[in-house]
């Protein structure tokens, strides 16, 4: 899993069937310091996630298995939405 937030949303009239009724949202992967790595990226949203919202996501196959059904081309899923981040202190 891996640390993102909600920067906006994608809007597609046209979707494979195993897609529709799915918002698609894009997200910024976040380092776990919450400073963004990388790309920003498309991810189905499967937990009704905000704007502005810490998420996380999977990635690959782990990401289509999120939907109900697992034959699709998805990429990217939020599956969860983050309440807070502590880090442990190093010695």
């Amino acid at each position: 899993m891996h640390l993102a937030r909600v920067i906006g949303s994608v809007w597609a009239t046209q979707k494979v069937e195993t897609l529709r009724g799915h918002r698609m949202l894009l997200v910024q992967p976040l380092t776990h310091g919450l400073t963004a790595r990388g790309r920003a990226l498309v991810a189905v949203d499967t937990v009704s996630a905000a704007p502005g919202q810490l998420v996380y996501i999977v990635k690959a196959r782990e990401a289509a298995k999120a939907l109900e059904e697992p034959f699709n081309p998805v990429d990217a899923a939020i599956v969860g939405i983050v309440d807070d981040v502590s880090l442990a202190e190093t010695a």
